[in-house]
């Protein structure tokens, strides 16, 4: 485990997101970069994809899910080592994996992404048992990455329970 701080605010943004196409990666495409909930705005650089999710088979999109988690898993850990920092809030890959789970099996709509996206706002904000213990306690990129994977998981569940009531 390295000795890393344990969060840097969004507002400290290190030059290397616009050089180094990980840390861009990393950081949503950028979007890790904006003033204020870098989290909210990485949900939203989520959504764009969910139109080309949607389109694969089951399979597909679960094999795409476990592809972007295990990149992450590498990705995250490896951006906060090269920033020196456990979980720089500015990193919201973590968030993206978190929406495309959430909004597995939903049907097409923008009340649906809608939802989806406050769904996992208030799980990953409100970070519920385990979550917050997971956010605590593990570490690297697995850490930054398995909470709001667990998030995006409750997220899912409540989502499905909307789509069985209403859709």
């Amino acid at each position: 485990m390295t000795d890393h701080p344990k969060q840097v605010p969004a507002e400290n943004i290190p030059p290397s997101v616009w050089r180094n196409p990980w840390h861009f990666l990393a950081f949503g495409f950028g979007s890790g970069t904006l003033p204020k909930a870098p989290g909210t705005w990485g949900s939203l650089v989520a959504l764009p994809f969910i139109p080309l999710w949607q389109m694969l088979p089951d399979w597909g999109y679960w094999l795409m899910l476990g592809i972007t988690m295990l990149f992450g898993f590498w990705l995250c850990g490896k951006v906060a080592d090269d920033l020196r920092v456990h979980d720089h809030e500015g990193i919201v890959w973590d968030e993206m994996v978190g929406m495309w789970i959430t909004l597995w099996l939903v049907p097409e709509g923008w009340q649906w992404l809608l939802a989806g996206f406050l769904m996992f706002r208030f799980f990953d904000i409100l970070k519920p048992w385990p979550i917050r213990w997971i956010d605590r306690h593990v570490h690297g990129g697995v850490g930054i990455m398995l909470d709001d994977v667990l998030a995006g998981v409750f997220a899912w569940l409540a989502m499905q329970g909307l789509v069985w009531i209403f859709a």
